[in-house]
């Protein structure tokens, strides 16, 4: 099949492989049956890898679903009676769990930041000394909306320190960024296939302590289909998700992990890295300035503020981009207009030289000044 290639600037999805695509074509399967319970079987312990947990303390969890059903399930099984929530919040992912305690009535406290400044550990360390009730600590990994990486290590140590359980939303690193969940202090992660995996939406996963998921039985019961211990049990006694998966996307998801390990975590990380350096050379060549500083970056996602300039339309700029093959998006900060441009996917330098050609010629069609300017 001749499939057209786009180039997936934007978050997620993410620019496939054509045999990602392709490994979706298949003999239709009821997924009830054991050949497709062993296919899932494989695919839970391979996730494992990713992140270098041993199976005898971690465990993968599939559901269906985009990544933020993950930061719905983490927060609602493992939170224990009687005991808190501690957001650590400095962008609109981790604002999210706090849309998630709130619609719960969880009890929570909402630690903001700045979203373009990191965390501060003497802060979060304050704050979980003076709140024993804490019991659940989240935050996100690389905040999507700005491209700030958050130092999960460190914050891990103090939440481990103050006995409390760790998830981190690493729905825009897991793949990409390596992760050692043991190293990195984190007792559960979480990613949609589409990302880092560059496979297809509708499958998204934890990756957790099973220790902690076996306790999670015990506490209060928030949610049925976003239940963790319950699609966990079931995997574990039937091999099989609770209710109906997303069997295509699953199929492609074990041919990303295939190409994944194929690639080799430190080769695609090298491959990510190089491509995000030619988005910001090529941007900061144009004269567009960054949300945030290079030192903070997660290299995967820069935010660009838009420029001072009358002229300067993002729908249309995207538009124009998008009839010849890129997609590029809109930002996410409340405060600052800004758009994104992305590492993820299969994708290449090349591919990037390709995009500011095309890019700068949008800017010279609606008469935006180059290099842009800013009052």
């Amino acid at each position: 099949m001749n499939i057209k290639r786009n180039i997936l600037l934007n978050p997620g999805p993410s620019t496939t492989t054509d045999t990602v695509k392709m490994a979706q074509v298949v003999p239709d399967i009821c997924p009830r049956e054991e050949e497709f319970a062993n296919m899932m079987k494989t695919l839970r312990k391979d996730l494992l890898k990713v992140v270098h947990a041993s199976e005898d303390k971690y465990t993968s969890v599939l559901f269906c679903g985009s990544g933020t059903i993950n930061i719905d399930v983490c927060i609602n099984s493992l939170l224990p009676e009687g005991k808190k929530v501690l957001v650590i919040n400095n962008g609109a992912y981790s604002t999210r769990a706090v849309e998630v305690c709130q619609y719960y009535g969880l009890d929570y406290i909402d630690l903001k930041f700045k979203e373009d400044e990191r965390p501060d550990l003497e802060l979060v360390e304050k704050t979980l000394k003076e709140n024993p009730d804490i019991a659940l600590v989240h935050t996100t990994h690389n905040e999507t909306g700005t491209g700030l990486l958050n130092p999960i290590r460190e914050i891990g140590a103090l939440v481990h320190k103050y006995g409390a359980t760790f998830t981190v939303d690493t729905t825009s690193t897991l793949a990409m960024r390596p992760i050692d969940i043991e190293k990195d202090n984190v007792d559960f992660c979480m990613a949609s296939a589409q990302k880092g995996l560059m496979s297809m939406t509708g499958l998204s996963f934890v990756i957790g302590n099973k220790e902690i998921i076996e306790k999670s039985k015990d506490y209060p019961k928030r949610s049925y289909y976003c239940n963790l211990f319950l699609q966990y049990d079931f995997f574990e006694k039937t091999g099989e998700m609770h209710f109906t998966p997303p069997v295509q996307t699953v199929y492609a998801t074990i041919q990303a992990l295939k190409e994944y390990f194929e690639e080799g975590e430190e080769a695609k990380w090298a491959r990510h890295t190089k491509v995000f350096n030619a988005i910001r050379e090529g941007a900061l060549k144009l004269g567009f300035k960054e949300v945030i500083k290079e030192e903070w970056q997660a290299g995967l996602v820069t935010a660009l503020v838009y420029p001072d300039d009358l002229n300067w339309d993002f729908m249309k700029v995207h538009d124009y981009c998008y009839e010849r093959g890129f997609t590029i998006y809109p930002g996410k900060i409340a405060t600052t207009k800004t758009f994104r441009l992305c590492a993820l996917g299969a994708i290449d330098e090349q591919d990037i030289k390709d995009f500011y050609v095309v890019f700068e010629e949008a800017l010279r069609h609606f008469n935006v000044q180059i290099p842009v300017k800013y009052n």
